[in-house]
């Protein structure tokens, strides 16, 4: 039964639906890292009823489901916080380059996105994080060409019929070539119709329930793509309508660089003076950030979207991830684009978060399993300012939750799951629930023809491809 089902169920007193799953080893990501060698997790409706030692308890009213999960590790869903879905189009392309060449390379083909176009970029994207664990996504769309159509709308509903839990940062450039910036000038919007634009789209799309499926976030794309009027009126426009901030921060030395010159301060302070700090900003990358800056953040409370993959593909560094958790500032982990991550997987980032930081200043005590575990679950629900919903197995929040098949020749002879997850080959997902919906079965789609799909991205990228070849 749907949730909205089971959820009118409640309202007129009968006990909802239940999935129960049982003799599972849990990993629960709660505040007290609380684990169980076999346990159980009961649904009901879209909620996260219990979750315990053992089998489920008895006498359960309206189960139609139990599921035997013997072999599997049960976790909280997987939760990316940053992406530029479009960019399945363009995977495989400037694979040599450094950020700064690399788009400018990119975004003459960029500019000529359409609305299917986005749609399908969105599915394609969209499904490869699914069927590895990801129950919730956000999606940075920063470029909107003229008369391209209503791109936010696609990707929107690409991610309801995935789906998948979604969180849509409205992005926006507004300085084009002419203006010092990176990107081409028709690329770009003017300060006010990108505004206008981000605020019809809140008001479309943003669900601030609970439960919500769709949210917005206000997000101007980088400092050396928007001006410092549409980062400051951004912010405005963003607590007045009660939505989160997005953008991209600290990502590389060209980008401090570029911010010295242009602004006379690095990317932090002039985040700092332009109100793009606080609990209600997330920023992607933050590679290159100083001990004040970190403590900027950790005062702040503003958040981090570490790429590990993405920031070694583009050669931007290596993230200080064990300092600013060790601040307290909220992290969580990004798939980043897929032209500049080409697997556009989560699961595989646990492990690259945790080797990657390893060749860091720290060495071996960088990140352990269960903290790489804790970045892609719970602390991308805080980064999202969604904790209190998902990010972890606890009940009364929402059924959002993987199971991982751990008794095949790639784990077994791990004995603990969670480091068999996380140091491991990328484990098969056996079953993924969404707001109490499954939507993955033995690591295929339920919601969405693959190979259909695969023929549609592969078509649309050929068509981009020759529409830019003309441009």
């Amino acid at each position: 039964m749907a949730a909205s089902a089971a959820a009118d169920r409640v309202a007129a007193g009968t006990a909802p639906d239940r999935i129960v799953v049982e003799n599972c080893a849990v990993a629960t990501v709660d505040a007290d890292d609380t684990e169980y060698a076999s346990g159980h997790v009961v649904l009901a409706g879209n909620r996260i009823e219990s979750v315990g030692a053992g089998r489920a308890p008895e006498g359960l009213e309206n189960v139609v489901r139990r599921i035997d999960a013997t072999g599997h590790l049960v976790t909280p869903g997987l939760v990316n916080t940053h992406h530029h879905f479009y960019q399945w189009l363009t995977r495989g392309l400037a694979t040599d380059h450094n950020l700064f060449a690399w788009l400018v390379a990119l975004y003459p083909t960029w500019a000529r996105i359409d609305e299917p176009m986005a749609r399908t970029a969105a599915q394609g994207s969209l499904a490869m994080m699914a069927r590895g664990g990801v129950t919730t996504a956000a999606d940075h769309h920063y470029i909107h060409p003229r008369g391209a159509g209503d791109l936010s709308g696609a990707i929107v509903r690409a991610a309801r019929d995935m789906g998948v839990r979604f969180t849509l940062a409205r992005g926006s450039m507004d300085r084009g070539e002419s203006d010092g910036g990176l990107p081409p000038d028709f690329a770009v919007e003017s300060l006010d119709d990108a505004l206008a634009a981000t605020e019809a789209t809140v008001r479309e799309h943003h669900d601030p329930s609970f439960d919500a499926m769709t949210q917005v976030a206000v997000a101007p794309c980088s400092p050396f793509s928007v001006s410092t009027e549409l980062m400051r009126q951004g912010a405005e426009l963003a607590r007045r309508l009660g939505v989160r901030l997005h953008t991209h921060g600290s990502e590389t030395v060209e980008e401090e660089k570029f911010c010295h010159e242009l602004f006379g301060m690095g990317p932090t302070d002039y985040f700092e003076s332009t109100g793009w700090l606080g609990e209600d900003v997330w920023m992607a990358h933050c590679v290159h950030m100083n001990e004040s800056d970190i403590a900027a953040f950790a005062r702040t409370g503003t958040g981090v979207a570490h790429c590990p993959s993405s920031n070694a593909r583009l050669a931007a560094g290596i993230a200080r991830v064990p300092d600013l958790l060790a601040a307290g500032v909220p992290v969580g982990l990004g798939v980043d684009g897929t032209a500049s991550n080409e697997s556009g997987e989560l699961h595989t980032e646990l492990r690259n978060a945790l080797l990657i930081n390893r060749l860091g200043a720290h060495r071996e005590a960088a990140l352990d399993a269960r903290e790489a575990l804790r970045l892609g679950t719970h602390g991308g629900a805080r980064v999202l300012g969604r904790a209190a919903e998902t990010g972890s197995l606890e009940a009364g929040k929402l059924a959002d939750l993987v199971l991982w098949r751990m008794d095949t020749l790639a784990h077994s002879a791990i004995t603990d799951p969670v480091t068999a997850l996380v140091f491991g080959a990328a484990a098969p997902v056996t079953a993924s629930f969404v707001n109490g919906r499954q939507i993955v079965e033995d690591g295929r789609l339920l919601t969405v023809d693959e190979d259909a799909l695969a023929r549609s991205t592969r078509d649309e990228a050929r068509r981009l491809a020759r529409i830019a070849a003309q441009g």
